[in-house]
Parts: structure tokens; C-alpha cells; sequence
């Protein structure tokens, strides 16, 4: 199967894009070539971009105590497993507790990091950051492995306590989904929401399918139109039945 995620509001969509920028990093700081390094380095700027709002730290801080709040009443449920909670409810405390621990505005070491900041301004020019424009760059590329290593840990490390909070919250909301199968009759599906409230929008369907699904929802009706997959500019329906399920989850 494979699965695509259609958020429905602002807060889940700058929530799934941060998740993909902090796995995106942490496979590249893993390898040992410079190039990657190189490429961490420019994941870190655009995570750098989004976290520069300000209202982000809060909005998370808010939404984790309210999920808090939303478990702890479950308590004594027989058709709740009492170890999953509590064990969901210490994550919550625990990335609670280190998001707290921040101080100023998230991200503020790497900008206050001129080098960094010299890299990234070159970085939005394309090509910018070859070695002639930027030698002391090229002299950072040339380091040990493990030396570039320590440097990207040490400046994405004040931003982990962000990404775990993410993926409690995530958790939570995809977990928490209810999944109903449907079928895509020639290729486009439509149904009213008759109320139902959701954040995030999961679609799986088999990988051999050659088709990609394009969702277009508000709260009055949910629009599926599965594309044919030729990679082309101009796109065509997809004219045939589609089998997929489709996740409603809300937090």
C-alpha cells in the first residue's frame, strides 16, 4: 500500500512539513559525505524558516497540555489499556516539559551565528555557495566526517525538543483515526461531511494502482479525483474504479 496525507488546516500542514524536514536531516547527518552534510546544512535553513514563527512553540505547548487533559480522562476505561496511556501521557510530559525549557525564539542560535548565516544567504542564490564564493565552506566540507557531524548535531540539537513534540501530536492524530473503505467509481469520489470534523486526511491505496488521488475538502464536502500517473504536464482522470481506504483524523 501506499499512503498519502492531505492536511486540512494550517497548524497539521506546518506540523507534517517539519516532521519531513527533521527526518530529511537526520538521514543526511547520518552519512559521511560532504555532500550530504551540505545538504543537511540547507534542510536546517529551511527549518530554520518555518520555526521563525513565532506563535509556534505556544500553539504546540497549548495542544499537547489539551491532549493531556483528553487522556487523563481515560483513565479507568476498561477498553483503554492503562500502560499505552500512561505511556503516551510521559511523552506528552516529557517534550512538554523540554519545549518549557527553551528560551527566546526558536532557532535564534543559528541566526545569531554569522558563518551559518553567510552560508544561507548564499544558499538562495543558485549555485551560490560553490567554493570561489564561498571558501571557508569548502574548507568545512574538507573536515573529518565526524567533525561536520558534531557541528550539524550541535546546531540542529536545540531544535530536537520541536521535533519530538511534533511527533507526539502527530501520533496522536493519525493513531486516533477512523478508516472506512471506498471506491472511486471511474476514477473520482465525492461525499458530504455531514459534520464530520477532520484535521488530517489519510488515503491508501495499492501501489501497483497507476494513479494518484488530488483532494479538494472543506467542512460541507470531500472531492477525490485519482489522477493517471504519466508525469506529464497535462494531467488526465485516472477512468477506472479505485479501490482505497481513507483515514479521518482529528485531534
Amino acid at each position: 500500500m501506499i499512503h498519502y496525507e492531505f492536511p486540512l488546516t494550517e497548524r497539521v500542514r506546518t506540523l507534517l512539513r517539519l516532521e519531513d524536514l527533521f527526518l530529511r536531516i537526520s538521514r543526511f547527518i547520518t552519512s559521511d559525505d560532504c555532500v550530504d552534510h551540505q545538504a543537511a546544512l540547507g534542510v536546517l535553513f529551511e527549518i530554520l524558516e518555518i520555526v521563525g514563527r513565532a506563535d509556534l512553540k505556544s500553539e504546540l505547548l497549548q495542544e499537547l497540555e489539551r491532549q493531556k487533559k483528553l487522556l487523563q480522562a481515560l483513565h479507568n476505561n476498561p477498553q483503554i489499556s492503562e500502560t499505552a496511556l500512561d505511556s503516551v501521557l510521559g511523552e506528552i510530559e516529557k517534550h512538554s516539559s523540554q519545549l518549557l525549557a527553551l528560551t527566546g525564539k526558536m532557532g535564534q542560535h543559528l541566526r545569531d551565528d554569522e558563518w551559518l548565516m553567510g552560508i544561507k544567504q548564499r544558499a538562495c542564490i543558485p549555485g551560490g555557495v560553490c567554493e570561489f564564493d564561498l571558501p571557508s565552506f569548502h574548507y568545512w566540507q574538507h573536515q573529518p566526517a565526524n567533525l561536520r557531524r558534531s557541528n550539524l548535531n550541535n546546531w540542529l540539537s536545540p531544535l530536537l525538543p520541536l521535533q519530538n513534540g511534533i511527533a507526539v501530536l502527530l501520533k496522536i492524530l493519525r493513531e486516533g483515526g477512523k478508516l472506512y473503505p471506498f471506491v472511486a467509481h471511474q476514477g473520482t469520489f465525492q461525499q458530504m461531511q455531514g459534520g464530520r470534523v477532520a484535521q488530517l486526511l489519510r488515503i491508501s491505496l495499492d501501489q501497483d494502482l497507476p494513479c494518484i488521488p488530488e483532494v479538494s475538502a472543506n467542512k460541507y464536502a470531500l472531492n477525490i479525483r485519482f489522477i493517471a500517473a504519466q508525469f506529464t504536464a497535462k494531467t488526465s482522470l485516472y477512468e477506472h474504479d479505485v479501490e482505497f481506504n481513507l483515514t479521518f483524523c482529528a485531534l
